[in-house]
């Protein structure tokens, strides 16, 4: 049997297991055990299997990742970011559809400080969507308009998919998040847009807030934000103006969110338990998957079917816009069903070499990747953030009423996606001038 059958007999293995509901790490670590014993014994394989894991989780800049979930979990269980949604809707409110505004630059906040999105839905779900049906706006578009919102975790730095994209890929994680500013903010105006539009032609679906709010009021709102303002300049000013590593950034944010908690007061022992046991559990489990997909790489690239896939591509002479327009086809089918990390790391070792090939930058690359992963946050069969959404709200917006919600925003999304391709600018023009 050649090298190339067995790697293609590994990657048609992996997908089995994964629908069979084995663990997406613990599949890739299987495969790719079995695959190099086939292709270079079995003392080879074993040794692979021992000089791997550690070999990359002791890569300095993976450290930051528990760092970064570790401020996310601390700023969440202290209600830290409860103050973000209040102010935005004390200021929007009075604007068509202004709840739902509100919500989008309250999850657009809540990003800065956690680099998740379901913890974003999560969040936001508890405070917006009561907030925006107590005003009677239409259960769709108060879960729908969350559910969205969401995704801006994945792109606002500190983004953990950003983070892993970046080991995996070897290119700058401050580049990436410095890209993943103008995609986040593209995706946060376009939600606006289509709030406003949806709002326009029927504006039953959300009713004018009519409550009178004082400039002292407004000015008490802004206040409650300044913890975190604080916070996320003082993590993410320090890490783009080269004043420590994104590792040292990861750290100096966790040790600022724990003295704001305890400065406002919220930080108690359960917050801090809760925080940590979170952070391992997530931590534990994304790193098995990124221990899987590093054996992955190894296995496709002793294979070669990495390489016979990219030159059966150039052999097609597929242009880069038809390669990224397949590469988003793929994404959006995996992100239907698969979780984003574990979507985006079965794939990379065959991607990478591809958009390399084709003079792709990585950058652009990493952040497209994850706003696409990120739409397959909302899109059905799973849709992650809207069974969050869904259960936050229980019976007050079923599953299929949050889908219906979401459908306008996953369609701006997808015009987002190709504006993205035609102005590549959009996410390159601030890393190439910072």
């Amino acid at each position: 049997m050649s090298d190339i059958m067995i790697g293609v007999l590994g990657i048609l293995g992996l997908l089995l297991l994964i629908a069979s509901n084995m663990h997406i790490g613990i599949a890739l670590i299987l495969v790719s055990y079995l695959g190099l014993w086939a292709l270079v014994g079995e003392a080879a394989a074993w040794g692979m299997l021992q000089v791997v894991p550690f070999s990359f989780i002791s890569n300095w800049t993976l450290s930051s990742v528990p760092m970064f979930v570790l401020m996310g979990f601390i700023c969440y269980h202290a209600n830290l970011t409860t103050g973000l949604f209040d102010a935005a809707r004390i200021w929007l409110s009075r604007l068509p559809g202004g709840l739902a505004i509100a919500s989008v630059f309250g999850c657009s906040g809540f990003a800065a400080v956690t680099g998740s999105s379901v913890a974003c839905a999560a969040a936001m779900g508890k405070v917006a969507v009561p907030e925006m049906l107590r005003h009677k706006y239409d259960p769709s578009l108060a879960t729908g308009t969350v559910a969205a919102a969401g995704t801006v975790g994945a792109l606002i730095p500190p983004s953990i998919l950003l983070i892993v994209f970046g080991v995996v890929a070897q290119v700058s994680i401050t580049d990436l998040f410095l890209g993943g500013i103008g995609a986040g903010l593209a995706t946060a105006v376009t939600y606006v847009l289509v709030i406003l539009l949806r709002v326009k032609m029927k504006p039953s679906l959300a009713p004018r807030v009519t409550d009178h709010v004082t400039l002292a009021e407004k000015i008490a709102a802004l206040r409650q934000t300044l913890p975190i303002i604080l916070l996320v300049i003082g993590v993410l000013g320090g890490l783009f103006g080269g004043f420590f590593t994104a590792t040292q950034a990861g750290a100096v944010g966790a040790l600022l969110s724990i003295v704001v908690a305890a400065l406002k007061g919220s930080l108690t022992f359960g917050v801090l338990r809760r925080s940590i046991v979170e952070t391992l559990v997530t931590c534990g489990s994304l790193f098995v998957i990124t221990i899987g997909a590093s054996m992955l790489t190894r296995f496709l690239t002793l294979s070669g079917i990495g390489w016979s896939i990219s030159d059966a591509v150039l052999a097609f002479n597929a242009g880069p816009v038809v390669l990224l327009l397949a590469i988003a086809a793929v994404y959006l089918l995996l992100g239907m069903f698969l979780e984003p990390i574990g979507a985006m790391l079965i794939t990379l070792p065959i991607f990478l070499p591809l958009i390399l090939q084709a003079g792709i930058d990585p950058i652009w690359f990493g952040v497209f990747v994850a706003k696409l992963l990120e739409i397959g946050m909302i899109t059905p069969p799973i849709g992650l953030n809207v069974f969050v959404i869904s259960s936050t709200v229980g019976r007050a917006a079923p599953t299929a009423v949050v889908f219906r919600g979401v459908l306008w925003f996953f369609i701006a999304d997808l015009a987002l996606l190709v504006l993205l391709i035609a102005v590549p600018g959009i996410i390159l023009f601030i890393p190439s001038h910072f």
